[in-house]
């Protein structure tokens, strides 16, 4: 190395502190008379808060050039509730039309639970709590459960039985002091366009008399209601569950699927009458944990095969 090179690059080593002053002296100054700037104008200082207000509340940004979804289903929603406590429709198709809404209704039997019984007392199951229409039969007349452990049977396989037991085997409360509750709290929550004759999510007998129904709307609200209620979504979420007896299994087929997203499922809840046809809710994490994503679908005959096809046009419509 030539002594004039070894001269400059000591040179240059050695000035290095004063550039990076000068740098940061500028940027300190640009900092300062940009914000000196505002404080002259303050609406410009407003617009531009405005501005960055309202390009954070655009996310996710819809995308035009998807095409639109065609879904079977009677009525269909998506809804967006975000970290800061906003709302928004994604998608929607006959969100205000009142449907029958089958064993979704458990969502609700588990909640009143939740709000007014003691997890840990002991419920007998009666001989009417097994002759309840069913198609899994997993409780035993005479078995002896805690209310928390009736909870996973009811939400994870919808069981009949579990929901007739909470709603008239546990001390001092029968079915009809247990559907006032359910429907008290509904109109607590304000949703006024949702009604329940039952605990079960059944079809009346009678044909004439009314049922249980709710809209896709109203369901998603009650959703975020219920999105802090941790038991509700550790059961909904757990693929199988065996500590008394018979292994039980989540009709949730989602929750064993090799979709893309199954690891940001936060629980989902099935239903299956007749009258209702099938249901699916279905609560998500969003994209860049931007807050939950809850989808509803009712009356279809592809409730799975129907909620993948939403939740990934979602995913190809928006841009998160």
């Amino acid at each position: 190395m030539t002594h004039n090179l070894r001269v400059f690059l000591a040179t240059f080593i050695l000035s290095l502190p004063f550039w990076w002053g000068i740098n940061l002296l500028e940027g300190n100054l640009n900092d300062f008379f940009f914000w000196h700037k505002m404080s002259q104008n303050p609406e410009i200082f407003t617009a531009q808060i405005n501005l960055e207000n309202k390009l954070r509340s655009l996310k996710p940004i819809e995308d035009r050039s998807a095409e639109n979804l065609e879904i079977g289903a009677e009525a269909a929603i998506s809804y967006l509730f975000d970290n800061q406590g906003k709302e928004r429709i994604l998608f929607e198709k006959n969100k205000k039309e009142r449907l029958p809404i089958a064993s979704l209704t458990k969502l609700m039997t588990a909640h009143v639970v939740l709000k007014n019984y003691d997890l840990s007392k002991e419920i007998k199951v009666s001989k009417e709590a097994i002759e309840q229409e069913e198609n899994l039969g997993k409780l035993m007349m005479g078995k002896v459960f805690p209310v928390k452990y009736l909870l996973y049977p009811l939400l994870m396989e919808s069981s009949n039985d579990a929901a007739f037991c909470l709603a008239n085997d546990y001390d001092g409360m029968n079915e009809k002091k247990f559907v006032d509750l359910m429907n008290m709290e509904a109109e607590r929550l304000e949703l006024y366009d949702t009604f329940f004759i039952n605990p079960t999510g059944l079809d009346p007998e009678d044909p004439e008399k009314r049922i249980n129904y709710s809209t896709a709307e109203n369901l998603a609200k009650f959703v975020r209601e219920i999105s802090d209620e941790y038991l509700i979504w550790e059961i909904l979420s757990t693929p199988k569950y065996n500590v008394y007896g018979p292994e039980l299994v989540n009709i949730n087929r989602l929750l064993e699927d090799s979709i893309d997203w199954k690891n940001r499922i936060i629980g989902g809840k099935t239903g299956y009458t007749e009258k209702a046809g099938g249901c699916f809710i279905l609560a998500l994490k969003a994209p860049k944990n931007n807050g939950i994503l809850v989808n509803v679908i009712l009356g279809t005959d592809n409730r799975f095969s129907e909620m993948k096809s939403l939740v990934n046009w979602l995913y190809t419509a928006y841009k998160w």
